[in-house]
């Protein structure tokens, strides 16, 4: 009994003893293709419109006008650089499609969307209220494929930096300090038409 207690003891000091792993930039922190169910994202099927797993991808359609759905995976990161393909499968090109980054709860985050007819904003949730980050409405960008079409986006926040690219074109850079850490995810929405159907692929969280 002692031998064995000794050995248990010794695989203890063993594994305490192991370092922890050295993130290096570029390392993947997180990554889902959807290609299989999990149930780590959050699910939604109501009169607005119904969010989940869907065409090997995570889909979100928003059947009502003036109406926004997020999903996260339920994680907690500090500085990240988010990337998604999102295709715009049906409905108004007038809508908002992209990522969040820092969310702590429904009512503080930041995100970063586009509008299928050529536009895209930063901006932050905080305390319940919406507000854009650096402008005063979305602007217009030649970087976002319109109508429908799969846009590549990439939100970075590295500290008090917030960095959006489309298509690998620069189009947004603010600095905010309400936020330093929080869980991901994906955000599709309307504004004064309905019936927007939306897919995300190809989820990626790397280390800055």
């Amino acid at each position: 009994m002692k031998k064995i207690m000794s050995l248990l003891l010794f695989v203890f000091v063993l594994t305490a003893c192991q370092p922890a792993p050295v993130i290096l930039p570029g390392d993947t922190l997180f990554a889902d293709d959807f290609s299989i169910n999990t149930g780590q994202w959050v699910n939604l099927v109501n009169d607005g419109g119904v969010m989940g797993y869907d065409a090997s991808g995570l889909r979100f359609f928003v059947r009502e006008a003036g109406l926004n759905y997020w999903s996260t995976p339920g994680m907690n990161f500090r500085d990240t650089r988010l990337e998604v393909d999102a295709l715009r499968y049906a409905g108004p090109v007038e809508n908002r499609i992209g990522l969040i980054c820092r969310y702590r709860d429904d009512l503080n985050f930041y995100f970063f969307v586009i509008s299928t007819d050529g536009y895209y904003a930063i901006g932050k949730v905080k305390d319940g209220v919406q507000a854009l980050l650096g402008q005063d409405a979305m602007r217009y960008s030649s970087a976002i494929e319109t109508g429908v079409a799969i846009n590549h986006l990439r939100a970075e926040c590295q500290g008090s930096s917030l960095r959006f690219y489309v298509n690998d074109a620069p189009v947004a850079l603010v600095d905010d300090l309400d936020f330093s850490e929080g869980d991901v995810g994906l955000l599709a929405g309307t504004f004064e038409e309905g019936s927007l159907d939306v897919l995300f692929d190809n989820f990626k969280v790397v280390q800055p």
